[in-house]
């Protein structure tokens, strides 16, 4: 199951289509026959595209041309319906490399959000490995189905969703990969730890710097683990027009953190990381930075990082 359909061949009835306008705005429809696309640039009839090529143009009724093309997985994600702010393409593809999501691995999720994170994780395991998700509030997981479903065509014979929480619920063992996206994933590293593999991976997603500090240090003090590694990944697209080439104004800028760590063999104990610390840093602030991080947790009652979203997704210096 590659995803939105045939990936090959004429559009057909039922194919998932975008049309893109000179301008560059982008409308998904699903190709029915005898069925009508309408915008303010007047009326496309879906017959007028089924049995075209892939990459073809199409003209409104009003002369708008508009190119037709079978959505990318990014397309999708940009635009499919959101519970739970996303994991951006720019993450999900360091997620791809950095945990080393391959054909046929055995992948934990939590949070499922609204599914964006589960189609990439299912495109890269493919029909012969497993991604199970794990959401705990009940209508960001009806959305992260929808979703899901709507891109695979129905259900993904590799996919188990399930709602409820991580540490909770989780019955897996011999785990190649963990992938979390939530408010206090230290929480779940005992139940990680039990499900992964020797050499297995975790990877934390995370929004804030006080969320990044934390799940570093947890994982530092938990022998079961090597050393973490942490990191943001920022986009800037660039314009180019003839001599113009310059970066464009507004980028993507930071959408979150991504924190990697390999599980050990049990009963091992690994040498003692060589580390210059900045003088102070363990201090009394750290202390009671972490006693009121704690205490804010506490307070805060969200059922993943992902938190609802209203207009749009909240990027810096603009949005995907």
């Amino acid at each position: 199951m590659t995803g939105i359909h045939g990936r090959r061949g004429p559009f057909t009835d039922g194919d998932t289509v975008q049309l893109t306008d000179p301008k560059g705005r982008m409308h998904t429809i699903t190709l029915r026959e005898g069925g009508t696309f309408h915008s303010h640039k007047g009326k496309v009839e879906h017959d007028d595209l089924i049995g075209e090529p892939d990459g073809s143009v199409v003209r409104s009724n009003t002369g708008t041309a508009y190119v037709a093309l079978r959505p990318l997985l990014i397309d999708y994600t940009l635009s499919m319906k959101r519970g739970a702010t996303i994991v951006y393409p720019k993450d999900a593809a360091q997620v791809m490399v950095e945990a080393d999501i391959f054909p046929g691995a055995r992948v934990v999720e939590a949070g499922a959000g609204s599914g964006a994170m589960s189609n990439w994780l299912l495109r890269a395991v493919g029909e012969q490995g497993m991604v199970h998700s794990y959401e705990r509030r009940e209508d960001f997981a009806k959305i992260a189905r929808k979703n899901v479903e709507n891109f695979y065509g129905g259900p993904h014979p590799a996919w188990r969703l399930t709602v409820g929480d991580l540490v909770e619920e989780l019955d897996e063992t011999d785990v190649d990969r963990v992938f979390l996206d939530m408010l206090a994933p230290w929480e779940c590293l005992d139940a990680v730890a039990r499900a992964l593999i020797p050499g297995g991976l975790v990877c934390c997603y995370v929004a804030t710097t006080t969320q990044l500090s934390r799940v570093v240090e947890e994982l530092r003090g938990d022998d079961r683990f090597y050393e973490p590694r942490s990191w943001e990944t920022m986009l800037r697209t660039w314009h180019v027009e003839g001599l113009a080439v310059r970066p464009d104004h507004r980028m993507i800028g930071h959408t979150g953190f991504l924190v990697v760590a390999r599980r050990l063999a049990d009963g091992v104990e690994a040498p003692e990381r060589r580390r210059r610390p900045a003088k102070g840093a363990y201090g009394k602030d750290y202390e009671a930075a972490r006693a009121a991080a704690d205490a804010g947790a506490k307070a805060a009652a969200p059922a993943s990082a992902t938190t609802a979203e209203t207009e749009s997704a909240p990027v810096a210096e603009g949005g995907e």
